[in-house]
């Protein structure tokens, strides 16, 4: 298991992102709606991932939700980058990673796919996101 830290821009919301494997490739998806395109959102997850975050100052990070309401995007209020986004389904938190938040990753292990989610079902969305997001998630925040 290859372990990835992470943070936005200012370090106010950190996270270890545990990936399964070496790391020499990485799966990240550039989604496609308007949101994602204007914050540069390229994120990844797997089954076997685990993410570990720390939200140093809760005051300075915008919890944003939009569309279907069903996920919540953790932007800094500070330095505006969106490191994961979260799911909760059936009281479990799901998550993906920004991968544009990783420190010390080499971009050139990322393999890159465009992902298109409009008019997908409520449903069938949340059970992609059973499928394929990191079900393994802890964020822990600090006053």
């Amino acid at each position: 298991m290859k372990l990835i830290d992470g943070k936005c821009h200012c370090g106010n919301i950190s996270y270890t992102f545990h990936w399964p494997g070496d790391g020499a490739e990485i799966p990240v998806r550039a989604c496609s709606c308007t949101f994602c395109s204007k914050h540069g959102g390229l994120y990844t997850s797997n089954q076997e991932a685990k993410l570990r975050a720390v939200v140093h100052n809760d005051s300075l990070v915008s919890h944003y939700q939009f569309g279907t309401s069903t996920a919540e995007f953790y932007v800094c209020s500070r330095c505006g980058a969106v490191p994961f986004v979260t799911s909760e389904m059936e009281d479990r938190l799901y998550a993906v990673v920004n991968v544009n938040t990783f420190e010390g990753v080499d971009p050139s292990v990322f393999v890159k796919a465009i992902a298109n989610f409009d008019g997908e079902e409520v449903e069938s969305r949340l059970e992609r996101r059973k499928r394929t997001w990191i079900p393994s998630v802890s964020i822990t925040q600090n006053h």
